[in-house]
C-alpha cells in the first residue's frame, strides 16, 4: 500500500479571526481526500497554545488534546507531541496553515516553516508579510501599474491627520482582516474615533480614500505564470461595509450584501478583471494561492482593494464560489 504524506493542518490561532479559521479548517476537513492524504490536525487556541485535536470543530478544545508544536530542528521534520519532557517526535511531510490574519498570513508561520525546512501551502513569508500590511501592498502593486486607493499612515501614537484629505475615508488597521476595526468616516470630527477603533487591532493605521464603485474580486491558485484565475465575482452592497464573517449567522447570507457569481459584467470586463488580478498576484510575489479583491469604478477603472494570501474556506466565503 502506498504511503499517505502526512499533512498537518493548523487552525485557529491567536488573531480576531480565530473563529473562521476553524470554520475554514471544518471545511478543509470535509473535503480533503483521505485515501491520498493523512491529515494532523492541530488547532491553536486563542492564547496561542497548540494542541493535536481529532477533527477541527466549534468545540474542538475540550480538553482532551495533546500538546503539539512543530519542532525547529530539520532531523525532526515534524511535530513534538506530548507534555514538555515526555514529548515524541512525529514527522509530517508538509503542513496546510489555515490560519486567518496575524500570525497566520503576515508570513510569521510561514517563516517557522522555513526555518523547519517542512514545505508548507500558499505563499512564502515576503509575499505574505507585504499582503497583510496593506500600505506595503498598494507601494508594491503601484510598481506594477496598478491602481490602488490614494492612503495615508499613522504609526504608534502619532495623530497627524493630512490636511489633504477628501471626505469619506476608511479608517483600517493596517495589518488586519475580516474587515475588523474598519470604519467610514465623512466628517473630520469623527476621525478620532475612528482611529482609536483601528487601533485596538493594530497600531499601524491606515486612512485609505474611499473608492466608489462596485466590489469585485477572483480566486487565483499557482505559480509563476502558471496560473488558474478564477471566475469574478461582485458584491452589491444594501448598506455599510461588507463584513460577513462578524455577522451572527453567516451560513444565512450576508444581512447588508449580495455575492453575485459570475458578476454581472460584460464578458470583456471580466476579461480585464480576472488579467488585473493576476498580475497583482505575480508583482506581490504570490504562490500558491490567494484571492485578489478589488474596485471596479462606473468609467471602467479598476482599483486594488486588497489580496487575501489564505483566504477563508467557508461555506460563505467567496474564494470556494
Amino acid at each position: 500500500m502506498t504511503r499517505r504524506p502526512k499533512v498537518a493542518i493548523l487552525f485557529g490561532g491567536c488573531s480576531e479571526e480565530h473563529h473562521v479559521s476553524v470554520k475554514s479548517a471544518m471545511e478543509v476537513a470535509a473535503s480533503i481526500d483521505t485515501q491520498k492524504y493523512a491529515p494532523i490536525y492541530i488547532g491553536i487556541t486563542r492564547s496561542g497554545v497548540w494542541k493535536m485535536c481529532e477533527r477541527p470543530h466549534p468545540a474542538w478544545d475540550d480538553g482532551t488534546g495533546r500538546r503539539a508544536v512543530i519542532s525547529p530542528d530539520r532531523e525532526t521534520h515534524g511535530l513534538l507531541v506530548g507534555e514538555p519532557g515526555e514529548s515524541r517526535a512525529v514527522s509530517i511531510d508538509a503542513v496546510f496553515p489555515v490560519l486567518h490574519g496575524k500570525s497566520g498570513e503576515d508570513g510569521a508561520v510561514q517563516g517557522l516553516l522555513e526555518l523547519c525546512g517542512i514545505p508548507y501551502v500558499g505563499c512564502d513569508i515576503q509575499s505574505s508579510a507585504i499582503c497583510m500590511d496593506k500600505s506595503l501592498a498598494y507601494v508594491v502593486a503601484r510598481t506594477g501599474g496598478i491602481d490602488t486607493p490614494a492612503f495615508s499612515v499613522l504609526d504608534g501614537a502619532d495623530m497627524t491627520v493630512p490636511n489633504e484629505l477628501v471626505y469619506p475615508v476608511f479608517v483600517k488597521p493596517a495589518r488586519s482582516g475580516s474587515s475588523f476595526g474598519v470604519t467610514r468616516v465623512d466628517r473630520a470630527n469623527e476621525l478620532g474615533a475612528a482611529i482609536s477603533a483601528a487601533r485596538e487591532y493594530d497600531g499601524k493605521v491606515l486612512i485609505e480614500q474611499a473608492i466608489f464603485g462596485s466590489e469585485v474580486g477572483c480566486a487565483v491558485l499557482g505559480k509563476g505564470s502558471d496560473l488558474f484565475v478564477g471566475e469574478v465575482d461582485q458584491i452589491t452592497l444594501l448598506h455599510g461595509i461588507f463584513r460577513i464573517h462578524q455577522e451572527a449567522e453567516p451560513e444565512q447570507g450576508s444581512e447588508n450584501a449580495v455575492v453575485t457569481v459570475p458578476a454581472d459584467l460584460p464578458a470583456e470586463k471580466r476579461e480585464e478583471i480576472r488579467a488585473t488580478a493576476k498580475t497583482i498576484y505575480m508583482t506581490l510575489g504570490c504562490e500558491g494561492l490567494a484571492r485578489v479583491d478589488m474596485f471596479l469604478q462606473e468609467g471602467g477603472r479598476i482599483v486594488l482593494n486588497e489580496v487575501n494570501t489564505l483566504p477563508g474556506f467557508t461555506s460563505y466565503s467567496r474564494y470556494p464560489a
